[in-house]
C-alpha cells in the first residue's frame, strides 16, 4: 500500500548550455546533427503502443534545405483516429486510478532522459526539422521541455494538497479527478516544448490523450513520443497520430467521449474548433474543456525617456530570433520621434551584423522559415508594403526559396498606424514601426491598445517611472505577458507563466498551476462521523 504523503519541492530551471567552441555539448550536438542528416526515418502512427503504417505518407524536409528529406511519416485516416480514441479510453481505466506519485515519477524520468541521454538528439531533431540555431533549440527543446515536466509535478503536488477545512464531527476532502473521456492535443511547429506540454500536462493529471503533431515538427515530436515510451508511459496513454487536421478533427469533435482540447496554433483554427464544439454540444457526455493559446500582434512601446540601445536590442532579438516565428515575437513598435534616428541606426547596425543560413553553421543568427506556405504568406505582407504609399521598407524585404525558405530580416516604417502590417499577424522576420510625436504618449498608448484584436505579449521601455506606470495601466488588457524594459519574448516556466486573452487565447497560463487545474474535475467529499437521527432543529422547540 502506498500511504506516503509526498511533497515535491520547487525545482530549479534547467541551466542553458552555451554550445561555445570547445565545449562537450557542441561536439555532441554536431555529431548528432550528422547522424540525423544521414538517415531517413519511417515514422509510424503509435496507437495503443503499437506502430501503425497506413501507406499514406508525407515527407519531413529541412526548411533551410528543402530538397533534403529527413523522414517519411504515415498519415492517420478516419479508422486510425477512431482506434486512437478507443485506445485512449481503454488506457484511461488504469491510468486515471494510478497513484499520482507514479504518474509524477514518469514525468520526472522523461525530464531526466531529456536532460542527459537525449539532450543532443532532441536539439538536433529540432534544429534540422524546425530550422532553429543551437541556442533557440536548447532553450526550447531541452530546457523548456524539461522545465514543464519538472515544474508541473511540483504544481500538481500543490493542487492535490489544497484541501478544504473540516468542522466538528465532519471530515471534508477534495478529490481532483481527471476529466471524463479523452483529451485532444494539437501542437504547433515552432516549439518542441509546447508539443510536449500540450500532451503531458493533461496526462500528469490522470487524463489520456490523442495527439496530433504539426506536420512540420514531426521529427522532434516522434522522438518525444519514443522517449515517453522509454520512460514507462503505459500504452494508449498518449496516441500519436500525424495527419490532416480536417480528417482527424471530424472524428474527434463528433465523439461523445470528447473531454477537452489543448491547443496552440492560429486564431482562425481555434475559433473553428470552438464553433464545431458548440454545434456538437448535445452529443457530449460533459462540457468539454477548451484551452488554447493562439495568435499575437506583439508590441514594443517606447517612451521618450528610454535608452535607445536597449530598445534596439529588444527589437532585433524580439523580432528576429527564430525568424519571428514565435507567438510572442515583436511585430510592431511605437517609437517617439526624438529617439527614432538613434534606435534605427542601432537596429540597422545589428541587422548588418546578422548572418542568415543553414543550421549547420552555428554562426548564423537566423535560419529559414518553416515551409513554402509560410514563406509565401510572409512575402505577401512584405510585397503589400512595397506597393503602398503608406509604408516604406527600410531594411530587408527580400526572400529566396530556391534551396531553403529564407527571408531577410525586414523593417517597415508606416505613416498609417492601421496599415495591415501593424494589425495582422505575420509570423515571420518582419517588424513594423510607427513613429509618433513625443507629446502624444498617452494618445498613442490608446492607439496601441485598440489597434490589434490580440493580447498576447507586449513591452514598454521607459526610464520615467510615472510614464512606465501610465503605460502599465493603459495597456493592462493588451497583453497577458507584459514586459517592463525588456523584449516581449523569452517567457520562462515558473517565472513568467505564458498566455494571453482577447483573440490570443483562453489565458490558462502554461508554466503554472493554472493550466493543470483545467485538466481536473474536482469532487468534494463530506464524511459525517456520527450522522443525526432526529430531523428537528433546536429552533423548532416550544418556548
Amino acid at each position: 500500500m502506498i500511504n506516503a504523503i509526498y511533497k515535491f519541492s520547487r525545482p530549479e530551471n534547467e541551466p542553458v548550455k552555451s554550445y561555445a567552441p570547445g565545449t562537450k555539448e557542441r561536439k555532441e550536438l554536431r555529431e548528432k546533427l550528422e547522424e540525423l542528416k544521414n538517415q531517413k526515418l519511417d515514422i509510424p502512427l503509435i496507437i495503443g503502443g503499437k506502430e501503425i503504417r497506413t501507406g499514406n505518407t508525407g515527407k519531413v524536409v529541412m526548411p533551410h534545405n528543402h530538397g533534403h528529406v529527413l523522414a517519411t511519416y504515415h498519415k492517420a485516416g478516419p479508422e486510425e483516429v477512431k482506434a486512437a480514441v478507443e485506445a485512449a479510453l481503454e488506457a484511461r481505466k488504469k491510468w486515471s486510478e494510478m497513484p499520482w506519485i507514479e504518474r509524477a515519477s514518469i514525468n520526472l524520468k522523461i525530464a531526466e532522459l531529456l536532460a542527459t541521454k537525449y539532450r543532443s538528439l532532441i536539439n538536433a531533431a529540432t534544429m534540422l526539422g524546425q530550422s532553429k540555431n543551437p541556442f533557440q533549440a536548447e532553450i526550447d527543446a531541452a530546457c523548456e521541455t524539461i522545465d514543464f515536466l519538472r515544474f508541473n509535478v511540483y504544481y500538481a503536488s500543490q493542487i492535490y494538497a489544497d484541501q478544504p477545512s473540516n468542522s466538528p464531527g465532519v471530515i471534508n476532502r477534495m478529490e481532483y479527478r481527471p476529466l471524463e473521456g479523452f483529451i485532444f492535443a494539437l501542437s504547433p511547429f515552432n516549439f518542441t516544448s509546447i508539443a510536449s506540454n500540450l500532451s503531458m500536462a493533461p496526462v500528469l493529471m490522470g487524463n489520456t490523450v490523442v495527439w496530433k503533431p504539426a506536420t512540420t515538427s514531426i521529427l522532434s515530436n516522434y522522438y518525444l513520443m519514443k522517449i515517453y515510451e522509454e520512460a514507462g508511459l503505459p500504452e494508449g496513454v498518449i496516441n500519436f497520430i500525424p495527419g490532416q487536421g480536417s480528417v482527424i478533427g471530424k472524428e474527434i469533435f463528433s465523439h461523445p467521449d470528447f473531454g477537452g482540447v489543448h491547443f496552440t496554433g492560429s486564431t482562425s483554427t481555434f475559433k473553428h474548433f470552438w464553433k464545431t464544439i458548440g454545434s456538437n454540444i448535445g452529443k457530449y457526455k460533459a462540457y468539454p474543456r477548451i484551452v488554447g493559446e493562439t495568435g499575437g500582434k506583439d508590441f514594443i512601446f517606447v517612451h521618450k525617456s528610454a535608452d535607445a540601445k536597449q530598445v534596439a536590442t529588444a527589437i532585433t532579438r524580439g523580432a528576429f530570433e527564430y525568424q519571428g516565428q514565435k507567438c510572442s515575437a515583436a511585430s510592431r513598435a511605437y517609437i517617439p520621434e526624438s529617439l527614432w534616428n538613434d534606435i534605427f541606426n542601432f537596429v540597422k547596425n545589428d541587422i548588418e551584423d546578422f548572418t542568415v543560413g543553414d543550421t549547420d553553421d552555428f554562426g548564423n543568427f537566423m535560419n529559414a522559415v518553416i515551409d513554402e506556405s509560410a514563406f509565401d504568406s510572409i512575402m505577401s505582407f512584405i510585397n503589400e508594403a512595397k506597393n503602398s504609399d503608406k509604408a516604406e521598407i527600410l531594411i530587408g524585404g527580400n526572400g529566396d526559396k530556391s534551396k531553403g525558405y529564407f527571408i531577410e530580416p525586414t523593417v517597415i516604417k508606416v505613416t498609417d498606424p492601421h496599415f495591415v502590417t501593424m494589425e495582422e499577424e505575420i509570423f515571420g522576420p518582419v517588424i513594423t514601426i510607427y513613429v509618433y510625436d513625443d507629446d502624444k504618449y498617452e494618445e498613442t498608448l490608446k492607439l496601441c491598445d485598440e489597434t490589434s484584436p490580440y493580447a498576447l505579449t507586449g513591452a514598454i521601455f521607459s526610464k520615467d517611472r510615472e510614464a512606465l506606470l501610465k503605460g502599465y495601466e493603459m495597456l493592462r488588457n493588451s497583453a497577458g505577458n507584459f514586459y517592463l524594459n525588456d523584449k516581449p519574448t523569452g517567457a520562462v516556466v515558473d517565472q513568467q507563466p505564458f498566455g494571453g486573452a482577447r483573440a490570443s487565447g483562453t489565458n490558462d497560463k502554461a508554466g503554472s498551476y493554472l493550466n493543470l487545474i483545467r485538466w481536473t474535475n474536482p469532487r468534494t467529499v463530506k464524511e459525517t462521523l456520527v450522522p443525526p437521527v432526529d430531523y428537528r432543529y433546536p429552533f423548532l422547540e416550544k418556548e
